[in-house]
């Protein structure tokens, strides 16, 4: 009792600098982190505008909370993006620029979300990806990479949950499969599972899925925590709609595939450097896409196949929409929602046939941009959007701040809890991500690193060879530059019109000036 006490004074003396403390408050329980990852998931959500979607308990949640509109990821793949939002600063300074990269190994000092705030008295329990697949950081949690009990097999430990298919045939031919692929390299992306279809619709019960067995778990754990005295910060990560598309029949039935608009930008920009595209092979390993070529080759998909695989898509975010209102619904039931702070955010885009490509990994806009939404106790602007620019590694300080817990100093994101209170206050000048384009997914086979920055009109990146070896910059190899208002689609490099080179100098000077050069000015309105 005497720590409980301890800690709400802390929280109180903290908050007071930020909302004011009054009696009330200072004898009410610190609200709880309901953190929730969606994988692969870009703004394709009925509150961002898609009309296609159908993601009512998404929407009836922005509806109660605030949604991002601007917001961008800091490297558009799982682990760099996920690396650098866990601990608050980008990825050149977590040194985590690809997919194999694992934070903790490079970094075995950092400290993360979730261990940040247990240093505050709260109880930290992850279920799913919040971290890279296999790399669920036990360190970062009391209670570690949570399971399902039907998942708990030894031999699938290292198994990721996207992974799993309802047909037996399909199950018996990943067995096969991986039995080959290790025979010729043991070490394998999802140790090796990651084979079979690229969709699924099988008529089965939402829980049959795994994202659906996580649920029925999260379910489970917030009746363990409700419970107890001290409160929790619950990092919950659904792996769709990650490929495969694989989700119960009844989300595929929400979309006639033939009235789903297919991609308004199918080809690669003009004048866009060779190398700024990623070569699919995400996609090209599922069963049947094997043959598909590089965006920059000559190949394009049947219109037939585009659209099952927008489909597949589509009902993947559908699933995952009903699985976060059960779970919100639970939450109301335990008497939890009104005294949590509820975060949803995607990692990084996706393309949907978008640049004649499918996949992330692209510092294309589509790629970046993902969607924050979220609500918290006592919130003011329910239902309020903004459009103010944002970074996914801005949520560690947001959460801070929101919980009255005092922000770490060296954050290189900005909390946004001053939105939260006032939406269309003058806010940061760009936000910026970068990309790691290595040889073999190249289409010239060399190495680079591009630097990415969005401003509201414009968005500017740089190329740079790269040395991999010492994590360090090379030589500048060329630009790209896309009118945000005017081509949002981005159809159109126009780095090479020379009408344009004042504004290049301008943002190439912006761009070298980073993240902390872009804050002057925030808070402070036109007179």
């Amino acid at each position: 009792m005497k720590n409980k006490l301890f800690f709400l004074s802390l929280f109180c003396l903290i908050l007071f600098g930020i909302t004011g403390c009054t009696e009330s408050e200072e004898a009410e329980q610190r609200p709880n982190v309901l953190f929730i990852s969606i994988d692969d998931l870009r703004p394709t959500l009925g509150v961002y505008g898609d009309s296609t979607a159908v993601t009512p308990h998404i929407d009836q949640l922005a509806s109660e909370g605030m949604t991002f509109r601007q917001v961008f990821c800091q490297s558009a793949v799982c682990a760099p993006s996920r690396a650098s939002l866990m601990t608050g600063v980008r990825p050149d300074s977590t040194r985590v620029w690809h997919l194999g990269d694992k934070f903790r190994e490079i970094n075995p000092q950092a400290v993360t979300m979730p261990q940040y705030f247990s240093r505050f008295g709260y109880h930290t329990v992850n279920i799913g990806k919040i971290f890279h697949n296999y790399m669920p950081d036990s360190v970062s949690w009391d209670e570690p990479d949570m399971r399902p009990a039907q998942y708990l097999r030894p031999e699938w430990l290292g198994r990721d949950g996207e992974t799993f298919y309802i047909s037996e045939e399909v199950q018996k031919s990943q067995v096969i499969k991986r039995d080959s692929l290790l025979k010729l390299r043991p070490i394998r992306y999802a140790d090796g599972w990651n084979t079979g279809p690229a969709w699924e619709a099988a008529d089965v019960h939402d829980t049959l899925y795994y994202d659906g067995a996580q649920t029925e778990l999260a379910k489970r754990t917030l009746n363990r925590l409700s419970k107890m005295e001290q409160p929790f910060f619950f990092g919950l990560g659904y792996f769709r709609p990650h490929l495969p598309f694989a989700v119960p029949k009844k989300y595929w039935d929400l979309y006639d595939p033939e009235e789903i608009p297919l991609a308004p930008n199918p080809a690669l920009p003009e004048g866009a450097p060779i190398f700024t595209a990623n070569s699919m092979y995400e996609l090209r390993h599922y069963d049947g896409f094997g043959h598909i070529g590089h965006p920059t080759s000559s190949y394009r998909m049947s219109e037939d196949t585009a659209r099952i695989l927008k489909q597949g898509y589509y009902a993947s975010v559908s699933y995952v929409d009903a699985l976060l209102g059960d779970l919100i619904a639970h939450l109301k039931s335990l008497d939890l929602y009104e005294n949590t702070i509820i975060v949803v955010w995607g990692d990084h885009g996706w393309k949907l046939g978008d640049h004649n490509s499918w996949g992330k990994m692209t510092n294309f806009n589509i790629d970046l941009q993902v969607p924050v939404i979220i609500r918290y106790p006592h919130q003011k602007n329910r239902g309020a959007q903004t459009f103010a620019m944002a970074e996914l590694v801005d949520l560690f300080p947001s959460i801070c701040e929101l919980a009255g817990i005092q922000v770490p100093d060296y954050m290189q994101g900005l909390s946004l809890a001053p939105l939260l209170n006032d939406p269309t206050l003058p806010w940061k000048q760009a936000a910026f991500s970068q990309f790691h384009r290595r040889p073999r997914v190249s289409a010239d086979g060399k190495r680079y690193m591009g630097y990415s920055m969005n401003t509201s009109e414009h968005h500017y990146i740089e190329w740079y060879t790269w040395d991999h070896q010492t994590g360090t910059k090379g030589n500048y190899v060329t630009t790209e530059l896309y009118d945000r208002l005017n081509d949002p689609h981005e159809t159109k490099n126009m780095a090479t019109e020379p009408s344009h080179k004042d504004l290049i100098n301008h943002l190439s000077q912006q761009l070298a000036e980073g993240w902390s050069g872009a804050q002057d000015g925030i808070g402070t309105r036109p007179e």
